[in-house]
């Protein structure tokens, strides 16, 4: 039922986009998904994926809200609330756009990780990962070196896993460049 009520609440022609999208990130899709079939590379992906999930940045949050004192906690309330905020734009999204997971739409993607819902734009670990990164980095700038990579890793794994489109990871951190963007813009700098 929601499925074909967002479809009536999406742009005319916008279906008609995505499947197009759909068909010409389809090769691209297959080459990023043919790393599955390496163990131990599906499963350092599997791993990224995971941490992508929000425990690692829980664990973030948490550090520096408790180890960085004052300029710390105002960080972590910036990631609280671009966290929240996040969640609400890229599930809105997704129950609007309703693209189909790439896994879902061509019997040649295998899906090796764990979908957290059924739709794939906006990639919503994208979209987390770009902007705890930016706004934690901005404060704390040793942490680009751990965090830019493992933000990396995070997008990639949700394309070699079968769970995105390329663009969706494109759109998830484009918008979590905004995101980062906007919430340091209102939460004092």
């Amino acid at each position: 039922m929601l499925h074909g009520m967002a479809r009536l609440i999406a742009p005319a022609g916008f279906h008609a986009v995505l499947a197009r999208l759909d068909r010409a990130e389809l090769a691209a899709c297959r080459r990023f998904n043919s790393v599955v079939a390496v163990n131990r590379l599906r499963r350092t992906f599997l791993v990224a994926s995971r941490l992508g999930d929000g425990v690692i940045w829980y664990t973030l949050i948490a550090c520096l809200a408790l180890f960085f004192g004052h300029e710390g906690r105002r960080v972590a309330l910036q990631c609280a609330v671009a966290g929240v905020a996040g969640l609400l734009i890229y599930r809105r999204l997704k129950g609007i756009l309703v693209r189909e997971r790439p896994f879902i739409t061509h019997s040649s993607i295998v899906c090796a990780g764990r979908p957290l819902d059924r739709f794939s734009f906006p990639s919503g670990h994208t979209l987390h990962a770009v902007t705890f990164t930016l706004i934690a980095c901005s404060a704390v700038p040793m942490l680009l070196l751990v965090l830019v990579p493992l933000t990396l890793l995070i997008a990639a794994s949700r394309v070699v896993l079968g769970l995105h489109y390329p663009s969706d990871v494109a759109a998830g951190g484009l918008l979590g460049g905004l995101l980062a963007t906007t919430t340091t813009a209102f939460i004092g700098v």
